[in-house]
């Protein structure tokens, strides 16, 4: 069952009173414990149009610490789906890390494949051909189902906003909000991903679903090397938030995000008085994999 509408939480910090700026968090992160954040709204639409179709099964694509394989298999294993993962790595297996043996244990079939082949499946070359039934869902999830569920986080507000914020992968969470919010509020995305194509990426996201809202503005500035590169002051940062505000945050999004609002905000980038709304949008199960991989627990 799913937590909705998700809670909205005013946080506060001395750096927002000196400011004068007032702050929200949408708490996606609560809507379900395994299927978080928009995940579950990507998943939500796609698993109705699946269950009112004759499929065989559902099949897709990621990497290996991907939250949307996390979140499809456990997903699947609720609703009692079949599902496969074709998942980028051939050199890989279901015992790799946390986020595999994860899905795993939720029954989806892993298919480990090389970064070549990965390619032609995900973008929809081929597929193998007992895979001819099954409902595609892309990579990350994002298609025109998973950005009319984003969308519809903002039927949940009473509150008005001067900015929204979310965090940027493949920019389906970002173009499914932009898709219905008021064009009086500015939506800031934040990119996770180092290097300038993420505007491309945007503008072709936003021309394929035909989302012509303009009242936005990326960043892609705040990435600190990389997707899932961090730095000593990004996880101070994350350590700092939990015990000021009790958000657990990770550092592969979320993380990110809130650390760009909270220095945007200390250089004035906002006007006093501006309200401004962040969507936590989960990704939470990535921590254990993180952590692993780091061979020390530096979050708290």
């Amino acid at each position: 069952m799913a937590g909705l509408p998700s809670p909205l939480d005013h946080i506060s910090v001395p750096l927002f009173n000196q400011k004068g700026v007032e702050v929200w968090v949408k708490r996606e992160d609560l809507i379900h414990p395994e299927i978080m954040g928009n995940k579950w709204r990507k998943l939500k639409y796609n698993l109705q149009h699946y269950h009112h179709h004759d499929y065989s099964g559902l099949v897709t694509f990621g990497g290996a610490y991907s939250n949307h394989i996390a979140a499809t298999a456990a997903a699947c294993h609720e609703q009692n789906i079949p599902c496969i993962g074709i998942i980028r790595g051939e050199e890989l297996n279901s015992n790799s890390n946390p986020t595999l043996r994860f899905a795993h244990q939720k029954g989806m079939q892993l298919e480990f494949v090389n970064r070549s082949l990965f390619r032609q499946y995900r973008d929809g070359e081929s597929l193998p051909a007992q895979l001819a039934n099954y409902y595609r869902v892309p990579e990350g999830g994002t298609n025109a189902l998973a950005l009319a569920g984003c969308k519809e986080m903002l039927t949940e507000l009473d509150e008005t906003f001067d900015y929204i914020a979310c965090p940027i992968g493949t920019a389906g969470t970002f173009a499914g909000i932009l898709s219905g919010v008021s064009p009086h509020t500015t939506l800031l995305g934040f990119s996770s991903l180092k290097g300038d194509f993420i505007h491309q990426q945007v503008r072709d996201i936003l021309a394929t679903y035909g989302i012509e809202n303009q009242s936005y503005r990326i960043f892609d500035n705040y990435h600190f090397g990389g997707y899932a590169k961090t730095s000593a002051a990004l996880i101070s940062f994350i350590n700092r938030t939990k015990q000021e505000t009790g958000l657990q945050l990770e550092p592969i999004y979320t993380g990110k995000m809130f650390f760009a609002v909270w220095d945007l905000i200390a250089k004035g980038y906002f006007k006093a008085g501006s309200k401004i709304m962040l969507v936590h949008t989960g990704g939470l199960q990535g921590i254990a994999g993180f952590l692993e991989k780091h061979k020390k627990k530096i979050l708290l």
